[in-house]
């Protein structure tokens, strides 16, 4: 039996903790670990990361989300909700904010040009939905309408469903081709200039003959009004990339457009499955992530951050034009991919440099550097794709490159 000398003997042979030796307190907390540094994948992998002067392209896994959409899509998370129920409310905000009757997010704008089309097949018949791709002895219609001019490897997103396409020049050549098989007419914003006939006629041409249109505006924004321009001028579906200029998840995209379109679309969509659309598929973080993009990007300052990239491209043009023998020129593109861009040749009698090379050693550089594309000898640059302070690598590793080359 221990008695109380004993018992001080034997506590005093116990380290001292914190001078609470005998207290109350049955144990101290252990020593927080230290933090572990975050892992770096890209390093950790060996995937090679560069400064992106070419634009939104989705090879170059288009563009860089900002931290609002980041947090958004890490917070939503953490918690269940029911997939319809997000869509049904975030599509009635958006909506709200690009003038249409209704939206949905989309995975991509690819995946809007099928859903839409889709949608105006079938309806909210189920069974039909279900018979997609087959349209043969269903009833359904089977051919969509496009310009020539606008042909482009896209239109795979409208065969997709089933239908073929039938290509004209004319409204006459239009009027011809209209039956009781067509089902949509499709037009392409970015080569709206190589068409025969533009964005009102060609609505007009659809509410004429009651024929749903649909506008494919993928890479077409900014300028911002783009985003209701089209929805206010009557087309009945318009498609819109999220991973570009909004810098909205790459994976999402928006349908816009009638009310009745949206919810037969949505038919083909997950959580639905036997649809075409199943694959198609659009978690609730995207979703959201898409909303906090498109408002971020609506409210933005356009003419401060037009500024800024005018600035950015002025300052690679004035470094880079001091080098004899290269020639510059400041442009931007009408339709799509609208922000400022250099256009970059060079004379190879007074700089001694092929193009192949000039792209090799810029992409094995570090930091490594990835241009836009040009002929044999050009190529562009663009800066609103790059974070801050990086048209000043850019311009210095384009005057090195033709400086050293020089004859």
């Amino acid at each position: 039996m221990l008695n109380r000398r004993n018992l001080i003997k034997r506590l005093s042979a116990i380290p001292v903790l914190g001078g609470l030796v005998g207290s109350s307190i049955p144990f101290l907390p252990a020593q927080a670990a230290p933090k572990e540094p975050k892992r770096d994948l890209f390093k950790e992998l060996g995937v090679r990361t560069f400064i992106n002067a070419a634009g939104t392209l989705t090879f170059m896994t288009g563009s860089l989300m900002q931290d609002e959409v980041l947090d958004t899509i890490v917070s939503t998370s953490k918690e269940f909700c029911l997939l319809d129920e997000v869509q049904d409310k975030v599509g009635e905000r958006i909506a709200k904010m690009v003038h249409s009757e209704s939206a949905v997010v989309t995975s991509g704008a690819f995946s809007a040009l099928t859903l839409g089309l889709a949608g105006v097949l079938t309806g909210t018949d189920q069974k039909k939905v279900e018979q997609l791709p087959h349209l043969e002895y269903t009833g359904m219609k089977s051919e969509v309408i496009i310009q020539k001019g606008h042909d482009i490897v896209y239109k795979q997103a409208l065969t997709n469903t089933g239908c073929k396409v039938v290509f004209v020049e004319t409204v006459e050549e239009v009027e011809k081709a209209i039956n009781e098989r067509t089902a949509m007419l499709w037009f392409l914003h970015i080569q709206a200039d190589k068409g025969k006939i533009m964005h009102e006629e060609w609505v007009a041409l659809g509410k004429k003959h009651n024929i749903p249109t649909m506008i494919d505006i993928a890479a077409d924004v900014p300028p911002v009004e783009n985003l209701w321009k089209f929805n206010d001028m009557g087309f009945d579906l318009v498609c819109i990339s999220g991973g570009k200029a909004m810098r909205g998840p790459q994976s999402a995209g928006l349908l816009m457009g009638k009310k009745d379109l949206i919810a037969a679309a949505r038919m083909h969509m997950p959580p639905r499955g036997f649809t075409i659309g199943r694959g198609m598929k659009i978690n609730k973080e995207e979703i959201f992530g898409m909303y906090v993009a498109l408002e971020k990007f609506i409210n933005q300052d356009h003419a401060k951050t037009w500024k800024q990239w005018e600035e950015g491209i002025a300052h690679i043009d004035n470094s880079i034009k001091k080098v004899e023998g290269v020639q510059t020129q400041i442009t931007v593109p009408p339709l799509g991919n609208h922000t400022p861009t250099l256009q970059v040749t060079w004379d190879k009698n007074k700089i001694k440099l092929a193009k192949d090379d000039l792209v090799a050693n810029l992409r094995k550089g570090n930091p490594s550097i990835e241009l836009g594309g040009g002929g044999p000898e050009s190529f562009s640059v663009t800066v609103w794709m790059m974070k801050p302070g990086q048209e000043k690598i850019v311009a210095k590793r384009l005057t090195e490159e033709f400086s050293k080359a020089t004859v």
